[in-house]
């Protein structure tokens, strides 16, 4: 890839299929439309994610209906590199995310939150931030081989699941992202997800999946107090990762009023 000359370019960096859409489709969507080229990547294969076929299988029909959202959402898609519970901090997968940040370049990475529901998401979390740290760093090898880049890069990180810690403390987001105009395509893309769908159609309801979208959306935009739907965020800081403490996302959005902080109430 070379990023010469392109739109500034935002990363999503999450754990499984589908949970880009839960936490961050909206915010991609609206970025997309403020001059972004959007980049999209599940860490892991989704392959535990069905009661009824194997891991292999699985994966694959996972990793279809991940490139199929991806699509709806206008955005490039990134192989995965992990297996569902094997999202580790650790030096192999450190080296290949490396590897996929310093080709994309992004100014802006979107990932989970350092707290979490489970240790796929908050792993996640931390190896986005290592390998963004890791981008201007000659030394350290990526794996495959890609070239050390010194442009800034802030992290954002989204909304728990549940919208509290592990420990059940509620998160306060630093900012909100309207999505109400682009809930409808949030929820197109979620629905590629058919095998998660189905399987929780199941188990818990019809359209249920879709549902608890719909709802986290729209309680975070109720946090917020100015919107109907929102997805939440909270900014890295930026030392080793830009060389000035800016807010990229914030500033992109906040032209078109897309954007609400909270330290404007």
């Amino acid at each position: 890839m070379n990023p010469t000359c392109q739109r500034p370019r935002v990363l999503a960096i999450m754990a499984h299929p589908d949970d880009i859409e839960f936490v961050a489709a909206g915010t991609l969507l609206r970025l997309r439309d403020a001059g972004f080229s959007i980049h999209y990547l599940n860490l892991s294969a989704g392959d535990c994610g069905s009661m009824t076929t194997g891991p292999e299988e699985t994966r694959r029909i996972r990793e279809a209906e991940a490139r199929a959202a991806a699509a709806i959402l206008g955005a490039e898609f990134h192989p995965s590199l992990a297996s569902d519970l094997c999202i580790f901090y650790e030096e192999r997968l450190l080296r290949r995310l490396t590897s996929v940040v310093r080709r994309v370049q992004p100014r802006i990475v979107l990932t989970h939150s350092p707290e979490d529901y489970m240790e796929d998401h908050m792993n996640t979390a931390r190896l986005a931030v290592t390998a963004a740290f890791a981008r201007s760093m000659p030394n350290f090898a990526s794996d495959p081989s890609a070239p050390a880049y010194e442009g800034d890069v802030t992290v954002y990180h989204a909304m728990p699941h549940g919208l509290r810690d592990g420990l059940r403390r509620p998160i306060q987001p630093d900012f909100f992202v309207d999505t109400t105009s682009v809930q409808s395509v949030k929820r197109q893309a979620l629905a590629a997800h058919a095998s998660q769908k189905a399987w929780l159609d199941v188990s818990q309801g019809m359209d249920s999946y879709l549902d608890s979208a719909d709802e986290m959306a729209r309680i975070v935009g109720r946090m917020s107090g100015q919107f109907e739907f929102a997805e939440g965020w909270r900014r890295h800081v930026h030392l080793g990762l830009a060389t000035h403490d800016d807010d990229p996302l914030a500033t992109a959005l906040e032209r078109t009023h897309m954007c609400f902080r909270t330290s404007d109430r």
